[in-house]
């Protein structure tokens, strides 16, 4: 009986988490109600025990009207703004851990999911997925070219081309300089290499400004579908095989790792030691 009471009290006076700050009014309000009752209670239940043991200096009754008119609202004032203090500091810290939880997660150039983020979703996904590695062609080139805050353009211009060309459900990422890659929770490569094949053209078709001129990129892109219970490295390693022949195919393409056997044949097949090879490793 005495954890069940101690376990209700708390449960009533515990504040909890806020979604805004007019949560934190309502639930000081609320909050502040309980503790104004509980405090008449306790006043009036005192002021009848001094009159039991006969210690009351003076009247029951206009020590009954004092207190009925001083306790509620007074408590309730104080409990106000105790509870409003504590309560907005716990919604800042709650905002501050989740601005710091997202830009943890969060690649800052790009706008897209950082490689953590990317494989953690993947470790959290259920059932067959797809994924689809993008790379930017020739990209030190442009960074030798035109520069890096160019580069940086560039990195966020394809960047917000892959945004757009995947829904919500997918999870998009950049995982490396100029490598992106997008989770697609389902099998079906049809599908997934079609909307590759889709954001490929639309980047395609970019024209970046930079001083004058015009910049044009295109991006090359490997997609591997396999079935469940494989792991990240096995997926990945099959999307970057396929990357690697669309790299070495001409650019500007997008390879599916099922694909690979015909389109290789009649070129340098990649070697063992590179097949999960970083993209720094490859042409560009």
């Amino acid at each position: 009986m005495e954890n069940a009471t101690k376990n209700w009290i708390v449960g009533q006076l515990t504040l909890g988490e806020f979604s805004s700050r007019s949560a934190v009014v309502s639930r000081a309000v609320w909050m502040a109600a309980k503790i104004a009752v509980l405090a008449y209670v306790l006043n009036v239940c005192a002021h009848f025990a001094l009159v039991a043991f006969d210690l009351l200096p003076y009247d029951l009754a206009p020590a009954l009207v004092i207190a009925t008119v001083l306790t509620p609202p007074v408590s309730f004032v104080v409990a106000v703004i105790a509870y409003a203090v504590v309560g907005f500091a716990i919604y800042d810290l709650g905002i501050s851990r989740a601005e710091f939880e997202r830009i943890s997660r969060i690649d800052m150039l790009s706008g897209l999911l950082n490689r953590r983020a990317f494989q953690r979703a993947f470790d959290d996904g259920k059932g067959d997925v797809s994924l689809v590695l993008f790379d930017i062609d020739r990209f030190k080139t442009i960074n030798d070219t035109f520069g890096h805050s160019v580069g940086d353009e560039v990195i966020a211009a394809v960047a917000e081309v892959i945004r757009e060309g995947f829904d919500e459900s997918e999870v998009c990422a950049r995982i490396g300089g100029e490598e992106f890659a997008v989770l697609w929770p389902a099998s079906g490569v049809e599908t997934i290499t079609e909307r590759a094949e889709r954001v490929r053209r639309r980047v395609a078709a970019l024209d970046i400004p930079c001083n004058g001129r015009r910049v044009k990129v295109t991006i090359s892109g490997g997609v591997a579908d396999l079935p469940n219970g494989r792991s990240f490295n096995e997926i990945f390693s099959e999307a970057d095989r396929a990357l690697y022949v669309a790299k070495a195919g001409g650019r500007d393409r997008i390879v599916c790792h099922r694909d690979i056997d015909s389109l290789s044949t009649g070129m340098i097949m990649l070697p063992t030691a590179l097949a999960g090879a970083e993209p720094s490793r490859r042409a560009g």
